[in-house]
């Protein structure tokens, strides 16, 4: 998971009925300087957020005594307007807009990469809900230039349309740029821990990427032979 020479700072709360998820969400959140609370129900997801102030609240869709969408729904008709970023196991299309429209700010899909996870975190706290900072959540290397937010990508100020796990993977790359990524590390980080699927989706999709990124200028998506992916300008490598 991605490390900072100094702590972040930002209360976060995170509600799931998972013991593992919280535990490993906590984890990293901690690592990452951050001051951690932990709820299992809506109802005490709801309590704790009306007795202390939050900055962030990490909201499970599907828990056992209300949905998630509700539980935002109620924290924003309570005048609590703290981002809430939803984590489920729903990745439809029609979920993710019943979230936001019930005052969510970002969603998570489970299995989930805690790097992503801990990324959008921080996209999340540096914006608020008041208003945003472009230029923060901006990665750019040489001329290609990749929005978090706004999840739009340009090569040579060309827009390059991306599916979202293209996107992810080009985002893994940007944040690591010119670090050599194991395919392990990428699988963790877009895939998600316990994937079990066939490892050569890494292969498949960073072709993917290339085929989109590297065909509007030099070469920025390289193979380290019997290593992995590196994204950089004119790296010693061997295309695959």
């Amino acid at each position: 998971m991605p490390g900072t020479s100094e702590p972040a700072g930002g209360r976060v709360l995170v509600v799931d009925d998972e013991a593992g998820i919280i535990d490993v969400v906590t984890t990293a959140l901690r690592f990452e300087g951050y001051e951690v609370g932990q709820a299992t129900s809506a109802a005490a997801c709801l309590g704790m957020a009306r007795a202390s102030s939050w900055d962030l609240v990490i909201l499970d869709v599907m828990l056992p005594d209300m949905p998630g969408v509700e539980v935002c729904s109620q924290l924003r008709s309570s005048g609590i307007d703290v981002p809430v970023l939803f984590l489920t196991a729903l990745d439809a299309t029609e979920d993710r807009i019943a979230g936001l429209a019930a005052g969510g700010d970002d969603y998570v899909a489970k299995p989930f990469s805690v790097e992503e996870l801990v990324l959008r975190v921080k996209a999340l706290l540096r914006r608020g809900r008041n208003g945003t900072t472009p230029a923060a959540s901006r990665l750019s290397y040489a001329d290609l230039i990749l929005d978090t937010e706004t999840y739009e990508v340009w090569r040579a100020s060309v827009p390059v349309e991306l599916t979202a796990k293209e996107f992810r993977l080009l985002e893994y790359l940007l944040t690591n740029a010119r670090r050599v990524m194991s395919k392990d590390q990428i699988l963790d980080a877009v895939w998600g821990f316990g994937f079990d699927g066939d490892r050569n989706i890494v292969e498949t999709y960073v072709s993917y990427v290339r085929r989109k990124i590297d065909t509007l200028g030099p070469p920025l998506i390289h193979t380290v032979r019997g290593i992995g992916y590196t994204l950089r300008s004119n790296a010693a490598s061997e295309e695959t």
